[in-house]
Parts: structure tokens; C-alpha cells; sequence
């Protein structure tokens, strides 16, 4: 007997339909996982047989064997546990494998027996409504799935209820939506004492949309312009909002379902790698440039980042998408994000002050500069030079 179960792989913001099929045929108890799997769906033959386990149930003493179908897609991530336990159950008779047909499933397996969260399950309600079947997921993540349109959710917090559900001796209650946080009140530009001319040059970089380079001492007050972008920025509309929640789904930071009307702020230390600024990694997830998209990527001590990972934005920032191609997959991550880059004027930072610039200026800061290539600038539509204000010019300002 062979029983089928649905679930999805992730490439990008892309949930492919895979089906798990498990079979259990005479010969020595041994417990197989085929079709390009990698470590994580490996090991969870030892979180399912746990979890059975734990419900009073032991796997048979046969040769089971679980297929991931399509064979030539890669298979990565812990969500692959819930589809193959209930399979194993649904050849083992415990539960009916028809009732199974109409969903898909997706999560992460306890020791116990709990259905725990992983990421991606927004991108695989999605996926579920257009195929217009349910979805069974994690309790805790039941909100987030929630976000696709009339999707049928069943948001199981153990194996024991969901079997149950399945059965109909028990009934899970519907979860409810995720909320819509308010937009947090972040820094103001009304806190920016002085600096009309870096204040008028964000306005103009807000409402055009443009890339902006600040250039200036220590202190002037970069960062803190830079922070105050987001609350000029427009609230994100309803569908950038669920498009900036995808990417956040996929990389396992959207929590308990609630997606925000804020427009996202990231900045990066400047020792960040290139797959950390721009996606990849030994399993692919969306980078820094991809977490800020429709929102800010503020790069503060530009010149200090590695040039060749600055370099690697020069074709997210001219394409609004980062293209990530690997050996064994190919994805791409959505990418329009307004720039804010900041830099001091030379190492030292007070090129042009005779007390505190070095002996080496102006060549100090040639040679600083000069570590940004001239075509990540060219991408950079606006330099503004950000002056230090002094303590007296402070008092006076209203």
C-alpha cells in the first residue's frame, strides 16, 4: 500500500507542490527518505519515529520508505516532518489517507509529538489557495496562513489533535487572522536639530524615490537621518504589505502572523558578507537587500563594507531583484529598496578641520574614498554633505 500526502518546497518567494509518498513492503525494518533530501529532511525520520513514539504507536518492523516527488527537485528544511508522519500514519491505517487529499501540509516536529513552527508557511497558504485545497500547519503559525484568501486552516498544536480533527471526534477551532500592527513611533525628524540641507535632501529623496549618500565627521548626525527616512516614507499599501511579509515568512522572522504597514529598516554591520547582503548561503535565504524590500537599506561606514560585496548591489539596485544561481538551485528574491549610505569624508573623519584632521590629508582621503567603486556610485542619485553642528548652534535652534 502506498499513501499520499501534499506538501511544497521553497525556492525564493516560489512554493512547488512535492508529494510525499510512503510505502512499507516486507524485508528488514530499515527507514528510508529518497528524493534529493538534505540534512534537516534526513533526520526527520528521527522526530517522526519519536513523535509516534510518544502517541503509544511504533513504527512497524518492516521496510518503509518515503519518496519526495518531484525526485530532481532539492528538498531543504524541517517542515517536511508533519507531511512524512502523516503518511507513515496513513499507510499504518491510523488515519483515513482520503482525508488527506484535500490539503496540504507543512511543520516541524516535537519529541513529544507538538507540531512546532517553520518558516515558509505564508508562501504555502498561498500556494493552497490557488490550488483551492486547505492547509494544515503549526497552531502557532495558524494566523499567519490565515492571510490567504479563504484558505481552509487547520492549525494543529499536536499530532494526538490533529489525528483527532481527521477522525472527527474532535474539531480544532479556526484560527484567527494575524493583526496589522500600528506603525511603531520611531525617530522623528523633528529630533534633528540643525541640518536643514541633509533634512530637505531626504524630503527630496523620499518623494522621488532616489538613492542617498551622506557624506560627513563622526556625530553630524548620519545615522540619524538616515533612521528617520521610514516615518516620511508612505505606509505600505495592502498588497506590499503581504509581499514584504512573504520575505519575512521565508526567512523565518514573521512573528505570530502580524504583518505591519511599516516599511522595513535594515542596516547591516559593514563586515557583513556577500550572501548575507544579498541572499544565498548553504540553504538559500533572502539577504539584507531582500528583508528591505519596498523599505530602507541604510549602509552606514560605506567604504568600510568589502568592495566586492558592495559591488554584488550594483545589479539589485539597477533590477529591483537579486538572482541567486547555486549548483543545485536557482532562485530570485525580490530587491526595490531605496539606499541610504553614510561615510565619513576620510579615515580620520575631520577632513578639513585643521585642529583634528590627519597628516595626510587631502591624500587620506583620496585613497578613503576611492574604496567605493564609481559605479556603485553612479547608482547613488544624491550626495549631500552632512556638517557638524556645534553646541552653540544647537541652543539656538527652536
Amino acid at each position: 500500500m502506498v499513501a499520499l500526502v501534499r506538501t511544497v518546497a521553497y525556492l525564493g518567494l516560489e512554493a512547488r507542490a512535492v508529494e510525499v509518498q510512503c510505502s512499507i513492503a516486507p524485508g528488514l525494518p530499515k527507514f528510508n527518505i529518497v528524493g534529493l533530501a538534505d540534512k534537516a529532511v534526513g533526520e526527520s525520520k528521527e522526530r517522526v519515529r519519536a513523535a509516534l513514539s510518544a502517541m503509544g504507536l511504533a513504527l512497524p518492523p518492516k521496510r518503509i520508505t518515503i519518496n519526495l516527488s518531484p525526485a530532481d527537485l532539492p528538498k531543504e528544511g524541517s517542515h517536511y516532518d508533519l507531511p512524512i508522519a502523516l503518511a507513515l500514519l496513513a499507510v499504518m491505517g491510523v488515519t483515513d489517507a482520503e482525508h488527506l487529499t484535500d490539503f496540504i501540509a507543512v511543520g516541524e516536529l516535537a519529541l513529544d509529538g507538538r507540531v512546532v513552527p517553520s518558516p515558509g508557511v505564508l508562501l504555502a497558504a498561498l500556494h493552497a489557495s490557488e490550488e483551492e485545497i486547505g492547509l494544515i500547519c503549526p497552531a502557532a503559525q495558524g494566523s499567519e496562513a490565515r492571510w490567504a484568501s479563504e484558505v481552509p486552516v487547520v492549525a494543529a498544536p499536536d499530532l494526538i489533535s490533529l489525528l483527532n480533527h481527521l477522525k472527527g471526534t474532535q474539531r480544532l477551532p479556526d484560527p484567527p487572522q494575524g493583526d496589522v500592527e500600528q506603525a511603531p513611533h520611531g525617530p522623528d525628524l523633528k529630533q534633528v536639530k540643525g541640518q536643514e540641507t541633509a533634512k530637505r535632501a531626504l524630503e527630496i529623496a523620499a518623494a522621488g524615490g532616489h538613492n542617498l549618500l551622506m557624506i560627513g565627521p563622526p556625530g553630524a548626525g548620519k545615522s540619524l537621518l538616515a533612521s528617520c527616512l521610514p516615518g516620511v516614507l508612505p505606509e505600505l499599501t495592502s498588497a506590499e504589505a503581504l509581499e514584504v511579509s512573504m520575505v519575512q515568512s521565508v526567512a523565518g522572522t514573521l512573528e505570530g502572523g502580524r504583518i505591519s504597514r511599516t516599511r522595513p529598516f535594515r542596516a547591516p554591520h559593514h563586515s557583513a558578507s556577500m550572501a548575507a547582503l544579498t541572499g544565498g548561503g548553504l540553504k538559500v535565504k533572502p539577504g539584507e537587500v531582500s528583508l528591505a524590500h519596498l523599505g530602507v537599506l541604510f549602509l552606514d561606514e560605506l567604504p568600510e563594507f568589502q568592495r566586492a560585496v558592495l559591488d554584488s548591489l550594483r545589479q539589485p539596485l539597477e533590477t529591483g531583484k537579486v538572482d541567486v544561481a547555486r549548483a543545485n538551485a536557482h532562485v530570485t528574491f525580490p530587491a526595490r529598496v531605496q539606499l541610504v549610505a553614510a561615510m565619513n569624508p576620510c579615515r580620520c573623519g575631520h577632513l578639513g578641520d585643521p585642529a583634528l584632521a590627519c597628516s595626510r590629508a587631502p591624500r587620506c582621503a583620496a585613497d578613503y574614498q576611492s574604496k567605493v567603486s564609481g559605479p556603485m556610485l553612479d547608482r547613488i542619485d544624491l550626495h549631500v554633505e552632512v556638517d557638524p553642528v556645534s553646541a552653540a548652534d544647537v541652543k539656538h535652534v527652536s
